[in-house]
């Protein structure tokens, strides 16, 4: 009869693995450091070191999320994410093409990076009153400001991924008789996955920052006009929920990104920080 597994056979989990779950148990310490200034601005305010009305206290906020409305704060919250979400789509999908022609091809780098780095250098805002003129102030000019925002950080990750592979990689790959196409998928495409997916992330935070700039544009709902409807009345308050909700709305995306980005490089062996 064969003999039986026992436990003492069982394979000892990696220096990696070990890394990874003792971060897990670490996690909640990223709380800290908010919770102490939140605790520092409302004790500041209840001892009235700082003015409620230039600094209301993290429960006066609370009170005006709530006092907002559910149904009202949600649309604010689902009118801004669907522009996100259509602009970052739009964006990156044209950035994941371009980019991935500049990465395998001299000569369309040639032709086409000179020119996208040129419009790279244009602050966000000097594309607002272009598209105003162009397409209205409808949604359109919205999602298309949020795409350019989208656009620069993915292109720049999907062309430096193809680019910074390791040439002896290819030829191996060539060695084997892959066809171009083969070899893009078996092996630039994994080496530049990397860099891709924090263009993506890049892409996805910078999406965010210019939805806030889109919705400057003759916008009646979303958090880009709770902040313009907050400063227009004063109301500090509102202005600082909708603050809070645009770095929750972002933290929670960039994480589903983090999650993602670690499923696909679950092969990779990287440097883990000592604890």
């Amino acid at each position: 009869m064969p003999p039986e597994p026992s436990l003492a056979a069982a394979p000892a989990p990696s220096a990696v693995q070990r890394s990874r779950r003792k971060r897990r148990w670490r996690l909640p310490v990223g709380i800290v450091l908010p919770a102490v200034v939140l605790g520092a601005i409302e004790l500041a305010a209840a001892l009235g070191w700082s003015g409620s009305r230039a600094l209301p206290p993290p429960s006066e906020v609370l009170r005006t999320l709530i006092g907002l409305g559910g149904q009202a704060l949600g649309l604010h919250v689902l009118a801004s994410t669907g522009r996100v979400a259509a602009g970052f789509a739009l964006g990156s999908g044209l950035a994941l093409a371009a980019g991935s022609a500049v990465g395998l091809s001299q000569r369309v780098s040639a032709w086409l990076d000179p020119s996208v780095q040129g419009l790279r250098a244009i602050p966000s805002l000097a594309w607002v009153p272009l598209l105003l003129l162009w397409l209205g102030i409808a949604e359109t000019p919205k999602i298309v400001l949020i795409a350019i925002g989208a656009f620069f950080p993915v292109y720049l990750g999907v062309a430096s991924g193809f680019r910074g592979v390791d040439r002896k990689l290819v030829e191996v790959g060539r060695l084997f008789g892959f066809s171009p196409l083969v070899l893009v998928r078996r092996v630039l495409l994994p080496a530049a996955l990397p860099s891709v997916l924090t263009g993506l992330r890049n892409g996805l935070g910078l999406a965010w920052m210019f939805m806030v700039a889109a919705e400057l544009i003759a916008a009646s709902n979303g958090l880009g006009y709770l902040l313009t409807d907050g400063r227009e009345t004063g109301r500090a308050d509102i202005v600082l929920a909708a603050i809070a909700l645009l770095a929750l709305l972002g933290k929670l995306s960039d994480g589903a990104m983090r999650a993602l980005e670690r499923r696909l490089l679950v092969w990779r062996d990287g440097f883990e920080p000592s604890p």
